[in-house]
């Protein structure tokens, strides 16, 4: 019996899959089934890797804000702070959150002590802070 060659398509895949790593060190780019295996993982690391990125960076915003609140010397955490956000309505992520507390401080003094001001008025009222924000 002879031996019948693959055809183009089975050579094309290969040369694609090989394109993918050939960034890739060693046997990891040169055989086949080595190949097809990192690649596999390459692709799972990569999509884990980016979910981990969105943590990270949340935690990054979160630490810069409450670094910030508690430079300003106010006894005022950052829990409340994005609690009392949400009560008032004002619809200002962590990100955009900490990009103010970077370049423009003043304006997060002043968020915050807005914040701060309304509530000591509700308090000398006698409204629980529930009635107050809705």
């Amino acid at each position: 019996m002879t031996r019948i060659r693959r055809g183009y398509i089975a050579r094309r895949r290969k040369t694609k899959i090989r394109l993918f790593a050939s960034s890739f060190r060693g046997s990891h780019s040169k055989l086949t089934r080595t190949i097809i295996q990192q690649k596999i993982r390459a692709l799972v690391s990569a999509q884990r890797d980016r979910d981990r990125q969105k943590r990270n960076f949340r935690r990054l915003w979160i630490s810069r804000i409450n670094a910030v609140i508690h430079t300003n010397n106010v006894s005022y955490s950052y829990s409340k702070l994005i609690n009392n956000l949400y009560k008032r309505q004002l619809l200002l992520n962590r990100k955009i959150l900490a990009q103010i507390a970077l370049l423009n401080r003043n304006c997060l003094y002043m968020i915050s002590n807005d914040i701060i001001n309304k509530i000591n008025k509700n308090k000398e009222i006698g409204n629980k802070p529930t009635e107050f924000f809705t």
